[in-house]
This record gives structure tokens, C-alpha cells and sequence, in this order.
């Protein structure tokens, strides 16, 4: 299938280079115009929605159960959040900031937060540094009391000083490595480099006898290589680190180089966005060489409907898949069924529809609103971020266990996760929650600071 058709295919966010294959593609993507949009929303929901949510396992829920008023509409003085997302062609993270938005309008159409409405700031940009600074001092100068749904391949390293320095903690999705260790980040989500460990863990567990890990040729490869080579240094099997030009010009080639490196008892693990992962996928099975190697790997960027319909039943039991956040399709909680509410109803600026990238924005927005709902008094930077800073051991029922920000120097708080499979054309639960390996030189540095 040629890249163009898949294009057509494919919702716009799940082409872009999606958040757990991309630290560093700003080189994929161009240094691009200086120009950047902006806009406003509003949206969330309450700690204790969240917290009950993940009880039930056959429940349903609507959104008035997202605000403490049903039907009500906040009409106090708006509390200002703002986002920073990269948007340009084939690199769009700006269903996160938006589902965010669904969420906080939610909140606002029931209640707000202590009778206030919360409105979201979005800024675009192109992977331009100088424009990606002024887009956070636009959003200071705009009087935001909090970041909320930062998404962004070079944000967080641009950036992270910034918000030091003027004393804001922003709850993100992280891609660069500074989202993950820097005091005033935290990200919902695990990033490449934490994905790719999983991914590689699981295949030792099925006692793969070597890894091929392959990954899109951008800045950032050795970072991401880091984290599985230190897993199976750790296990004693041999790894062996690949990267791909893309757009991949012969998947055949890779397909077969792949499969050759790994050998009958080993496991291929792909660490790329779905366009690119599905071309090699497709390769090998034309090949008829999907069978010549134990078992095939993928960080998250995999964890699509679209990838699992599109390679078909041959790979049921294939394809091992990481991924961060819970399984929407085989998951019926609240939580999840208050997730599908919001999306549809409030949602219609999330153009990729179900999956991780409104899941991550949902989360961010309810992490946000329990936080909100805890400051006495005035809506400040100080109040806000503090109260950020405070969360601890939430239940967001989006991930495997309660997030915490914490005073820490930094921050992996979504350590633990799912493996899941294809199975007819759905991703379906191959492993519960486990934790990533602490062989990790970096997990285990915040698992030390944490107390985790």
C-alpha cells in the first residue's frame, strides 16, 4: 500500500508522528514558518468521577457526571489554563489540548469548579525554538494560572527553564527527554523511550533469545535506544539497534534485514508511527516471513484500530503492542464510558476520534480539575501550580495505577502499563498492568526519588 493511500486512510493525528516514536523528528518535520494560531476553550472533570470510575467493569455514564451541578453552567470568573502543540503538516498533537478543551467545557456546562469556568488557551507551532518560546510568554503575558495538555516534539526542552522560572508545573504529553527529567514536568503518558522498554520487556518475558529494535532515523535514536538496550543488557540477551530513513522507500529490504538479524527464537520490536510500522508489517507478510521470527514488538504508536484492521487476522497473536493508557476497546468503567461521552459530545474538534491521543488530553483535564478543585481561595500562579504540584496517588482510570506529581527532580509518573495484541481487527489485552524494568537507568533514578 503506498504512503498516499494510507494518508487517506488514516485518521490526521495517527499520521503524525506520534507521541511515543518522536523525540527529536523535529528534523522529519522542518524547522517550519514562524507563524502560530491560538484558541480558546473550556472543559473537566471531578476527582471523585475519576476515582469511581475505575470500580465498575459494566457501567454506563453521561456527561452531566462531570461537574458537581448537573446542567448548570458556571458563570464566575473563568480560570485561564494554557496548551503549547506542535501543528504542522504530518505532525499534529492538537487533538490533546483539544480534547482537554471537551473536557473542561464539560466541567463548565455542569457546575465548574467551585462555580468558575475553565478556559483553555491553545498556541500552535511549527518546531521553530524562537517561536516556541514566544508562544509560552504569550500565554504568561495572557495571565494563565496553569499548563494543561502541553504537547509539543520540542517543548519541553525550549521551554522547561522557562517555567521554572516563573513557577508553573505543567501537566503534559511528553516527547523530548526534558519532559521526563525536569522538576516541572509531568506527563500522563510514558514517551518513546519508556514504550520501547515495554515493548522489549514483554518479548523477554516470552523468552525471545535476541532483540532487533528498529526506529525511524531522527535526532533523538540513541536516547530511545537507551532504555530497551539496558532491559535486555540486564535479561543477557543480545540487542540489536536498527533505524529506517523515512518515509521508508523499501520495506521489504527492512522486512527482511529485520527477520534475518533476529533469528527463529528472537523478536523484532518497531518503534515507529503506524504509517511506517504498518509498511513493514505488510512487507514481511508478503514476504511470508511474519512466522520466521518468535514474536514482533511495538512501542504504542501501534496501539491503533486502524493498524490491527489493516494487517488483518494473520497477525492475531503476532504482534505485541505497549500501550500506556487503557485499552478503550475492551474496558467498559465509568471513566472510560464518561471518556466516550465527553468525546462525542464536546469533542468535535478531536478529529482522530478514540484512542491515546484524547485519552492523554482527557486525562490531563481531569488531573487538572481534581487539582483545581482543591485551592482555597484566589485561582493564582502560585495557588494553581501548587495545587498541581500536590496531586498525589489520583486515579485518573486511565492508567495502571494513581498519578503523582510531586516535589521531585523529575518526573516518569505513568510507569506501569498494558500490552495488547490485534485480534479481528481490535487491540485486545495480551498482558495486565506491569511495571516498566527499573534496568532502566532513568526508572529506576525516579522510582528512587519517588519512594515508588
Amino acid at each position: 500500500m503506498r504512503m498516499e493511500q494510507l494518508r487517506t486512510l488514516m485518521p490526521r493525528t495517527r499520521l503524525c508522528l506520534t507521541l511515543a516514536a518522536v523525540v527529536g523528528a523535529a528534523v522529519v518535520a522542518g524547522c517550519g514558518s514562524s507563524s502560530s494560531s491560538s484558541t480558546t476553550s473550556g472543559a473537566s472533570a471531578s476527582g471523585t468521577t475519576s476515582s469511581s470510575a475505575s470500580a465498575s467493569t459494566s457501567v454506563s455514564s453521561n456527561t452531566s457526571s462531570c461537574g458537581p451541578k448537573p446542567g448548570v453552567k458556571a458563570s464566575g470568573t473563568p480560570i485561564l489554563l494554557g496548551a503549547i502543540a506542535t501543528k504542522q503538516p504530518g505532525t499534529d498533537f492538537t487533538d490533546i489540548p483539544n480534547m482537554a478543551a471537551a473536557y473542561f467545557a464539560c466541567v463548565n456546562a455542569n457546575g465548574g469548579v467551585n462555580g468558575h469556568p475553565i478556559q483553555l488557551l491553545t498556541e500552535t507551532e511549527q518546531t521553530n525554538p524562537s517561536q516556541i518560546a514566544a508562544d509560552a510568554a504569550k500565554l504568561v503575558a495572557a495571565h494563565v494560572v496553569g499548563i494543561v495538555g502541553n504537547t509539543s516534539i520540542l517543548e519541553c526542552t525550549i521551554d522547561h527553564t522557562f517555567w521554572e522560572k516563573h513557577g508553573y508545573y505543567a501537566v503534559d504529553s511528553g516527547i523530548a527527554p526534558e519532559c521526563y527529567s525536569t522538576p516541572n514536568s509531568a506527563a500522563v503518558n510514558m514517551g518513546p523511550r519508556y514504550s520501547s522498554d515495554g515493548a522489549v520487556q514483554y518479548a523477554l518475558a516470552q523468552h525471545a533469545s535476541k532483540i532487533v529494535f528498529d526506529q525511524s532515523n531522527v535526532p533523538g535514536t540513541g536516547y530511545i535506544f537507551a532504555g530497551p538496550q539496558a532491559v535486555a543488557a540486564a535479561s543477557h540477551v543480545p540487542i540489536t539497534g536498527l533505524t529506517e530513513n523515512v518515509p521508508i522507500q523499501d520495506a521489504n529490504s527492512v522486512a527482511l534485514k529485520e527477520v534475518d538479524d533476529a533469528g527463529p527464537n528472537g523478536a523484532v520490536v518497531l518503534n515507529f508511527t503506524p504509517p511506517y510500522a504498518l509498511v513493514i508489517l505488510q512487507a514481511a507478510q508478503k514476504l511470508g516471513i511474519e512466522n520466521r521470527v518468535k514474536l514482533w514488538g511495538c512501542s504504542t504508536p501501534c496501539n491503533t484500530d486502524f493498524l490491527a484492521k489493516a494487517i488483518g487476522p494473520k497477525w492475531n497473536g503476532k504482534l505485541f503492542v505497549n500501550a500506556e493508557l487503557t485499552p478503550p476497546d475492551t474496558t467498559n468503567t465509568a471513566n472510560m464510558q464518561l471518556y466516550k461521552a465527553i468525546l462525542k459530545q464536546y469533542g468535535s474538534a478531536v478529529s482522530g476520534g478514540i484512542g491515546s491521543f484524547s485519552q492523554m488530553g482527557f486525562t490531563e483535564a481531569e488531573i487538572a480539575t481534581h487539582a483545581l478543585e482543591s485551592v482555597k481561595g484566589g485561582y493564582t500562579v502560585p495557588s494553581v501550580n501548587k495545587a498541581f504540584q500536590d496531586v498525589h496517588a489520583f486515579t485518573t482510570g486511565q492508567q495502571c495505577e494513581p498519578w503523582t506529581y510531586g516535589n521531585y527532580p523529575l518526573h516518569i509518573p505513568n510507569n506501569v502499563d498494558y500490552t495488547v495484541t490485534p485480534n479481528n481487527g481490535q487491540m485486545t489485552m495480551a498482558q495486565g498492568c506491569t511495571p516498566i524494568s527499573s534496568a532502566d537507568p532513568q526508572i529506576a533514578q525516579y522510582r528512587k526519588v519517588s519512594g515508588g
